[in-house]
Parts: C-alpha cells; sequence; structure tokens
C-alpha cells in the first residue's frame, strides 16, 4: 500500500536542523513559564540579558531549520508578547513587563541579523 508523502512539517521534524529549534523552544518554555519561586535571583536587570538570548538563540535556531524570515520574525514576536502577557495572567507568581518584552524583540533582531550575516559568510567561503 503507498503511503502519502510527508507533509512540508513532517519533513523538517525529520531533519536534524530542526531539533536545535526544538530544544531552544522547549528550553524557553520552561524558562518562562516556570514558577517565580523556582527562577534563581541575580543582579538588577540580569533577567533583560537571558531575555534577550533566549530569543537571539529561538529566532537564530528557527532560520537554521529553514523558516522563512517573516514568519520567524512574526511567530518570535506574537511568542515574546504572549509570554509576557501569560506570566502576568497564569498563577505562577510571575509579571509580565514591557521591558523583558523589549529584550526579547532586541533578541529577535539580533538573532535574525547574526543568522543573515552566517549566510553571507558561508556564500562567501
Amino acid at each position: 500500500m503507498p503511503t502519502a508523502a510527508p507533509s512540508g512539517l513532517t519533513r523538517r521534524l525529520r531533519e536534524r536542523r530542526s531539533w536545535p529549534l526544538l530544544v531552544a523552544v522547549a528550553v524557553s518554555l520552561v524558562m518562562l513559564f516556570s514558577p517565580g519561586s523556582t527562577v534563581p535571583g541575580g543582579p538588577p536587570n540580569s533577567d533583560k540579558v537571558t531575555h534577550f538570548l533566549m530569543f537571539a538563540v529561538l529566532v537564530y535556531a528557527a532560520r537554521h531549520a529553514g523558516h522563512r524570515v517573516v514568519a520567524v520574525a512574526l511567530w518570535a514576536a506574537a511568542y515574546a508578547a504572549a509570554s509576557e502577557v501569560l506570566q502576568g495572567l497564569l498563577p505562577i507568581h510571575r509579571s509580565g513587563s514591557v521591558w523583558d518584552a523589549a529584550a526579547d524583540l532586541l533578541g529577535v533582531a539580533v538573532g535574525l541579523l547574526l543568522f543573515r550575516a552566517w549566510q553571507v559568510r558561508t556564500r562567501r567561503a
């Protein structure tokens, strides 16, 4: 019996290039939605660095997996906004922050720029 060709998403999940994105999403879900009492403290505003790096990695991994720039940018911006709103609404003793969202969006921009720089560099090599 012939089998149907795998969908685009199924094909992408089978590729090794998708695994870093899946790991980054899983890590971000844990980091963003763990109860506030389990989140380690640090110097004031050090969480902004974490937000920035987390979203830069998410975006870079999404582009590496082959997702288009506009789709990645829109998804990451929506994820940043939704995560901050949910942190404020869910009973996890966290608060949403406009500054965390700003750090997220800066990470999105830098992740896109770093991936583009990597593309340009590998094409020259």
